[in-house]
């Protein structure tokens, strides 16, 4: 499914138009971004949460170079609730 698609879905569940719909996903998506990039945990009762997960440093090796480099960083995570789980069993 994508995007659009997803908008469609939305717009005729809600009885809403498209654009706003549309508005309304991206002001969605944008504020889960913004939470997760101040690090704090999104949850969706019924769907799941996002979160920021640390990743430890590792040592990676330059292909070109050949040089050793320490790899960390942050990535999110998703963690289904149990609800989701159970629906797409």
């Amino acid at each position: 499914m994508t995007r659009s698609d997803l908008v469609t879905r939305m717009a005729a569940a809600a009885g809403w138009p498209k654009a706003g719909t549309e508005r309304a996903l991206r002001a969605m998506l944008a504020g889960i971004r913004t939470s997760l990039k101040r690090g704090d945990p999104v949850t969706l009762v019924g769907f799941g949460t996002f979160s920021v997960a640390r990743r430890r440093p590792r040592t990676m090796k330059n292909p070109r170079t050949g040089q050793s480099v320490t790899v960390a960083g942050r990535i999110p995570r998703f963690k289904p609730s149990k609800e989701l789980k159970q629906a797409v069993r």
